[in-house]
């Protein structure tokens, strides 16, 4: 798979995933943009030396790179980030927006400037992103934009307290995934998402862990950003080297939104009766 004279955004790439997704598409011949403002876990501060040692050793690699240490979290910085790779590599085609972090706060403690900081990684810099990338991803010959969001928000299994405002983020990005998909068919445009697993600081690793490798997610990344995937909508499940694709699925003969092709009841007495079939999902074909 050859990335060679494509143009790549990754966020978050100063380590863990996104790094590994950076160096990946740099040693198949993309020029890579390594965004990173080097916030800590909690996504609070700033170290820009994250970004520009990653960069040094892409650099010495033989890899064409650039740091980035903007703030997604505006739209001032989403639109520099967009703007400093043009003026550095000429194009953009590829959009990976990976950064993020994980923040614990119970319901009756969430204050504002948290749920703030959370819904401007997850929700406002990926929309931001992809509307300052957009006119430029039209003109490549392969535009791709990859989306990450998480298991702990797309299954009632795996949630967990005190994630809600990272819940809210994660599945915004599903949302989103979703639209961008549907305005960017037109023009090519490949709109998918990833739910990454891998031992990270996000879960307080520093060190080369033995499972859960972020390197173990990275193939399924790049065929999501290489001109191969020709499939937009689709949420990757990644973790131990392992994968699962999937997309809500409709119904055959479904005439949305009056026709549902489901079970009918007109009473809540009815309902009720009929719980047990309603909550049955439909198995897609």
């Amino acid at each position: 798979m050859d990335f060679s004279g494509r143009t790549a955004i990754v966020t978050g790439a100063g380590r863990g995933l996104g790094l590994s997704y950076a160096r990946a598409l740099a040693r198949r011949g993309a020029q890579v943009v390594i965004s990173d403002c080097g916030s800590d876990g909690s996504g609070s501060g700033a170290d820009d030396s994250v970004a520009h040692d990653a960069v040094r050793a892409l650099r010495a690699s033989g890899a064409r790179a650039l740091a980035d240490t903007a703030d997604l979290g505006t739209e001032a910085g989403c639109q520099g980030l967009v703007q400093r790779t043009l003026e550095a590599f000429g194009s953009l085609d590829i959009l990976i927006h990976n950064a993020g972090w994980v923040g614990y706060q119970a319901l009756e403690q969430t204050d504002a400037g948290f749920l703030d900081r959370m819904l401007g990684i997850n929700l406002y810099a990926p929309i931001w992103l992809a509307r300052h990338a957009w006119p430029h991803l039209r003109q490549s010959a392969a535009p791709r934009l990859l989306l990450t969001t998480s298991d702990r928000a797309l299954y009632p299994e795996y949630a967990q307290p005190g994630l809600l405002a990272y819940c809210a983020g994660k599945m915004a990005q599903v949302g989103i995934m979703n639209a961008l998909g549907q305005e960017g068919a037109e023009h090519g445009i490949r709109v998918n998402a990833v739910s990454p697993v891998a031992k990270t600081r996000m879960w307080g690793v520093s060190e080369e862990p033995p499972e859960l490798k972020p390197d173990w997610v990275t193939p399924g990344v790049l065929f999501l950003v290489s001109e191969q995937c020709q499939d937009s909508g689709y949420i990757l499940r990644a973790s131990n080297g392992q994968f699962s694709a999937w997309r809500p699925q409709e119904a055959p003969g479904v005439d949305y939104p009056r026709d549902l092709k489901r079970i009918a009841a007109a009473t809540p007495e009815q309902f009720a009766r009929r719980w047990g079939q309603i909550k049955q999902p439909f198995i897609g074909a």
